[in-house]
């Protein structure tokens, strides 16, 4: 099991909190939304594309639309893999703060 950073986990929970409608602009006002950090682009592409690498999120191309100046706009999805590696990172850090809260 590769454990997941904090940012990845946070940009996996938004894919799958916003579900199918999840792309680039709508994910970064999620997370600005819940984590109040205004995420640039960049980063919230660069780290979508290396989840994707990894095989933690597919991605899908809609069609292109005027709204968008005739851009398609590239989808986000949690892949069977992204959904189990977020349960793991659950079960592990409930482990840990069972623990701290334990001894704390």
């Amino acid at each position: 099991m590769k454990l997941l950073t904090k940012q990845e986990e946070l940009f996996l929970l938004a894919v799958f909190d916003i579900g199918q409608d999840a792309y680039l602009v709508n994910i970064r006002e999620h997370l600005k939304k819940h984590s109040g950090k205004d995420w640039g682009f960049g980063s919230i592409y660069i780290t979508l594309e290396k989840l994707r690498k990894r095989g933690l999120i597919k991605t899908h191309v809609g069609k292109p639309s005027a709204r968008q100046g005739g851009k398609a706009i590239k989808y986000y999805e949690l892949s069977k893999e992204g959904i189990q590696a977020l349960r793991d990172n659950k079960r592990l850090h409930d482990k840990m703060w069972k623990e701290f809260i334990k001894h704390a």
